[in-house]
């Protein structure tokens, strides 16, 4: 009986204890360290309608237009929307650790980057100047504060409109072209052609019997519109150089491509014009009224001569 007790005792101990431990506040998490730079913000990012970017002597703004952003030094070019979204992300994270002295060392004086996030009536969502990132750290002055802070996180804003540009502009399998045409001043026409099966080289079929054709130089010519970026963008009224002639380059699905190029330099100069249905209607929607600048060396893929064809 007495072993019987003490059992019965020790059981009701541990549940004592086993309880308390259950009813027992747990210990909160750890706040996160400092404080947020702009409460709030992510919720009122929906609002934002014009970036600015400046440094002295550099500029860039970017204005809302619907679902997308364009830059003002670019003619109202689109921006690329992957860097907005990384920097409004980085904006709404800043949490403020300490209070630091402004100083042109950490970036944070009068010659550091300012940037400032504006709704539609120019009222300030975010306003502040960048200074030195170190690590997961960043230095930074809030608009209308005369000291500086070291804050955790990073915000990465250049006030070069290049660094902003969209530059993707179509991804079309080499696969899927079926023929080029050529029309170039001064030159004699050009056809090149994929005949037969869909994996077949590409070959050319005018002028008949060419000697000698390059099959890198073809191939190269076929990944013209594959991963396509630009170097620059200009109004297609602003397009320089000298003009070469045209080029057709005409896919499966339907889809033809015109190209009309010019010469600036050591830059190649293309207005594109796309053929066919919806994928035609996607692609127009981004090119149209606008110039495109890339490598001198893309003539060759671009607006051949039969010369640029074959074998040296």
């Amino acid at each position: 009986m007495r072993r019987r007790g003490l059992l019965l005792l020790g059981g009701a101990a541990a549940a004592t204890l086993g309880a308390a431990l259950w009813l027992a506040p747990r210990e909160a998490p750890p706040p996160p360290a400092g404080r947020p730079a702009f409460p709030g913000l992510l919720d009122r990012l929906g609002t934002a309608a014009r970036v600015e970017v400046t440094r002295p002597g550099h500029q860039v703004t970017l204005r809302r237009d619907g679902a997308t952003w364009r830059i003002a030094e670019r003619a109202g070019w689109p921006a690329r929307p992957a860097r907005l979204r990384e920097t409004f992300t980085a904006l709404a994270e800043l949490r403020l650790l300490e209070p630091r002295a402004p100083d042109p060392r950490n970036g944070t004086g009068e010659e550091g980057t300012r940037l400032r996030v504006l709704d539609a009536q120019g009222a300030a969502l975010a306003d502040l100047t960048l200074g030195v990132r170190r690590g997961a750290t960043q230095h930074l002055r809030l608009a209308g504060e005369a000291g500086a802070w070291l804050a955790e996180g990073g915000v990465a804003a250049e006030p070069d409109p290049n660094l902003w540009l969209l530059r993707e502009l179509a991804d079309l399998p080499a696969a899927r072209l079926r023929r080029v045409e050529v029309r170039r001043a001064g030159e004699p026409a050009l056809a090149i052609q994929r005949p037969g099966v869909v994996d077949a080289p590409l070959v050319i079929i005018a002028p008949r019997d060419p000697p000698r054709p390059d099959g890198v130089a073809l191939e190269e010519l076929g990944r013209a519109f594959e991963a396509l970026t630009l170097a620059e963008v200009r109004r297609a009224d602003a397009i320089p150089g000298e003009a070469l002639g045209e080029s057709r380059f005409l896919f499966t699905d339907g889809l033809a491509i015109r190209a009309w190029a010019r010469r600036a330099g050591d830059e190649l100069w293309l207005e594109l014009r796309a053929e066919g249905d919806a994928e035609a209607a996607a692609l127009n929607a981004l090119w149209a009224g606008w110039g495109f600048a890339f490598p001198a060396w893309r003539e060759r893929q671009f607006i051949p001569r039969l010369e640029d064809l074959l074998e040296p």
